[in-house]
């Protein structure tokens, strides 16, 4: 657990004593409830327990879905059906999880953003923010395969194209591709694999969010100021950070509650809204769409896969240099995947002694330039493949990447940062006014 001195677990009862010798399991929850948070936290701290709440939610509706889920080409879509049409509550269950993974992708990317804005991928929380990346790749990967899994006209051509993508890698694309696939083309042996990896992924995923949750128990919570829990003493410690129950719990309780009561009237009166009309069709390999498109979570990277065309002069260069390997396809693969990797090497290519980008007035207009700038990418990769849509997502493309790969590490060594404060008690006083250590005790954290 963290560093921060703070009361530890001691069993009162001969039944208590005698399991904590044997299996401290009450000691490590006590210690995960009871540990010091810091008390100035926001309401953007409230995306982890939406978060854990979503994961929750698509294992178990995932987990009676496929009681009554057909994974074969021949039967999967008419097994969807029969889950809407014929199991009781079944529509209800299906919807749930199909909008609850837009839940989890709203919360996954406003946890992101909040990291970049409040510096929480910077020492000694680089571990920590790599492990998010991972769950955040993983979820991908397990949204796109459970996409497929309905075997609509979207299922069948989305998975076509995104597996394509892999054969554009010279030498191994062919190789991937074919293993991927599980055979030449899309098929019943696609299928398979992927309704196996979609039910598998998510526990691999709970597993990484316990080491997530156990990594940043180490190093501490991250707050707006950025400035660390004090450490020299217990008593140090409670002027700065509160006990997580009572105050936090139910402030993240109070939080999903509002967020719930808005997804479920999203479930029950428009399930269909982020879905695509197209996929309540059965897939057909001789009739492709007329737009091929992915979820919306997916749309950002899908605009900066499809701006590199024949045409950029960077992709005409790296052709001319590789002798022709690095094709536009294979330049936007790497694109793609290339913007995911950039925002994983945050912690390295942010340069600022300053964590928190409240005290960083320069940063703050880059960053909420970037936050535009997804939501740009995002409306463009939901735009047709042509003019000026391309020119537009090349901009957007450019300035994703510039910011990392540029602006943060040049903001560090020019940017003058504004005065912070020396503790969290002084952030925390000068927010909500003078206070004791009883009233401090006795005030939640906002």
């Amino acid at each position: 657990m963290s560093g921060i001195p703070h009361d530890h677990y001691e069993p009162k009862s001969n039944s208590a004593k005698w399991i904590e010798s044997r299996l401290p399991v009450l000691g490590l929850l006590y210690d995960t409830l009871m540990i010091p948070t810091p008390k100035n936290l926001n309401w953007m701290w409230i995306w982890g327990i939406v978060l854990t709440f979503c994961l929750a939610l698509q294992i178990v509706t995932g987990i009676v879905l496929v009681m009554h889920y057909t994974p074969n080409v021949d039967l999967a879509f008419a097994s969807i059906e029969h889950i809407m049409r014929n199991v009781n509550g079944g529509h209800m269950i299906r919807y749930l999880h199909m909008n609850g993974a837009s839940l989890f992708f709203i919360a996954v990317y406003a946890h992101i953003f909040r990291g970049l804005y409040y510096g929480s991928y910077k020492a000694p929380r680089e571990i920590t923010w790599i492990i998010g990346m991972l769950i955040y790749l993983l979820m991908m990967a397990t949204a796109f395969m459970g996409y497929v899994l309905p075997w609509g006209q979207m299922s069948f051509w989305g998975a076509t194209v995104i597996t394509g993508l892999f054969g554009a890698i010279p030498f191994v694309g062919e190789t991937i591709q074919t293993w991927l696939l599980g055979g030449p083309a899309v098929g019943n042996y696609t299928l398979t694999r992927f309704f196996s990896l979609h039910y598998l992924l998510p526990f691999v995923i709970a597993g990484l969010v316990i080491v997530h949750i156990w990594a940043f128990h180490t190093t501490g919570n991250n707050n707006p100021t950025g400035v660390d829990v004090r450490r020299g003493s217990k008593a140090e410690a409670e002027k700065d950070a509160l006990p997580f129950w009572p105050y936090f719990v139910i402030k993240d309780l109070f939080a999903l509650a509002l967020i719930l009561a808005v997804f479920f009237a999203v479930v029950g009166f428009m399930p269909n809204y982020l879905g695509h009309p197209d996929n309540y069709m059965e897939a057909d390999p001789l009739v492709t769409p007329a737009h091929i498109v992915p979820e919306w979570y997916f749309l950002p990277f899908y605009a900066i896969l499809r701006a590199f065309t024949s045409e950029v002069w960077v992709v005409i260069i790296a052709n001319w240099i590789t002798g022709g390997i690095v094709t536009a396809k294979f330049f936007g693969v790497l694109a793609m995947f290339g913007a995911i990797l950039v925002l994983a090497l945050a912690p390295w290519l942010d340069t600022s002694t300053v964590r928190s980008g409240r005290y960083r007035p320069m940063f703050k207009w880059w960053f909420w330039l970037l936050v535009v700038d997804f939501f740009v990418l995002m409306w463009l990769g939901a735009m047709p493949a042509e003019e000026p849509y391309a020119t537009f997502s090349l901009i957007a493309t450019a300035y994703w990447f510039g910011y990392f790969l540029v602006i943060l590490p040049l903001l560090g060594v020019i940017e003058k940062p504004l005065p912070q404060p020396a503790t969290i008690e002084d952030d925390f006083n000068a927010h909500y006014g003078q206070s004791d250590a009883g009233s401090a005790q006795t005030t939640p954290a906002e």
